[in-house]
């Protein structure tokens, strides 16, 4: 089953299994096209291409935006049905990248106003006048702009996230190499170093601040210990401080107080 109806350069469908709409790159936008497949019920799965390695599984509430290389489906459970937008390029492209695709659930209130309106578009679409039209083909494009932005941002956050896990994982089982540094775990984690900046930065503290906080709770826990306490220098040298003016210096800032203080003043029972 397909209905479809064209507004200006946008194209709504409603797809039923067993049916497909042209590709994301037919059509003559010379900025290509964006295709984005909210599925309704049942599940979609779209077969893996030379762009894409793997099969993608749409189940209801979730949808999949594509720029130029979206797949036909390769089959869809009896009854599946989806919403299918096919909007211009030019306008939305940018946001997806060349063969860029991303998939996430359609359950937003940005998702979901924006299948509300697809419905009320392609149901009136007959009779509007072409201002109507217009408008009506305007505010599709910002709805649809609204969603992959969402997703997008979310999937970054999400990623961050992830990268910043495995980096503080990383650098806690390193404290005591010399050699970690922003860099050596950026290379470890094979991402940039600008990449591991700004998830950080995301998560609201530097990398390096990350490293030296968690070295000087390392160096404090030492030093609280009541017998058999190690010298400081020792304590500065095994954490990585160049020196026992930079440990002081970096310890008072962190807690108020020197080494030297917090040792004679029993940190045992301040830790």
């Amino acid at each position: 089953m397909l209905r479809a109806v064209t507004v200006h350069d946008v194209v709504i469908a409603d797809v039923g299994s067993g049916s497909s709409v042209c590709r994301p790159g037919d059509g003559g936008d010379p900025g290509g096209r964006v295709l984005i497949h909210l599925t309704r019920r049942g599940t979609w799965r779209f077969a893996a291409t030379d762009a894409f390695r793997e099969a993608v599984v749409v189940p209801a509430g979730s949808f999949i935006a594509s720029y130029e290389a979206l797949p036909p489906p390769l089959d869809a459970d009896p009854g599946a049905a989806a919403t299918v937008l096919i909007l211009p390029g030019h306008v939305l492209g940018p946001l997806l990248g060349g063969g860029r695709r991303t998939v996430g659930p359609a359950r937003s209130a940005e998702a979901r106003v924006l299948m509300s309106h697809a419905d009320t578009v392609g149901r009136a679409a007959d009779g509007l006048s072409p201002a109507g039209a217009r408008g009506a083909r305007d505010a599709l494009i910002e709805l649809a702009r609204g969603v992959l932005r969402q997703e997008l941002v979310g999937a970054g956050s999400r990623a961050a996230a992830a990268l910043v896990r495995a980096a503080t994982e990383t650098a806690d089982a390193r404290l005591a190499d010399p050699g970690l540094s922003p860099s050596s775990l950026a290379r470890e984690l094979t991402v940039s170093l600008r990449t591991l900046h700004r998830s950080f930065a995301e998560a609201g503290e530097p990398v390096a601040a990350y490293i030296r906080r968690r070295r000087l709770e390392r160096a404090r826990a030492e030093l609280a210990v009541p017998a058999g306490r190690p010298d400081i220098s020792e304590v500065a040298l095994r954490w990585c401080f160049a020196d026992n003016s930079h440990f002081t210096r970096a310890f008072r800032k962190q807690y108020g107080e020197t080494p030297s203080q917090f040792a004679r003043e029993g940190a045992l029972n301040k830790s």
